[in-house]
């Protein structure tokens, strides 16, 4: 195996073309492992999505019960957490 095919088998790429473009314009590729940030993002937007059946409930119904209320502060407390937790682990 050449030296570039093993370079591009450890960026899971197969497109030399790609490939050498890249390595031409910037002379070295980086590989970033996006896997935290997606985990992050994936219980946030599930977080959310809770939020807004609260707020779909409050608007329905035109008033809001201490429980709808609890809930979003839960919620709120609960991103903050991730994001204390994804800064710390970043530092």
């Amino acid at each position: 195996m050449s030296v570039v095919r093993h370079k591009m088998n450890q960026l899971s790429t197969r497109n030399f073309g790609a490939y050498a473009r890249k390595m031409l314009i910037d002379g070295c590729v980086i590989k970033v492992d996006y896997t935290a940030q997606k985990k992050l993002a994936a219980a946030v937007s599930r977080i959310a999505t809770n939020i807004n059946h609260v707020c779909r409930r409050i608007n329905s119904t035109g008033h809001f019960h201490e429980d709808d209320v609890a809930e979003l502060k839960a919620r709120q407390a609960e991103i903050w957490e991730l994001l204390k937790v994804r800064q710390r682990n970043e530092l």
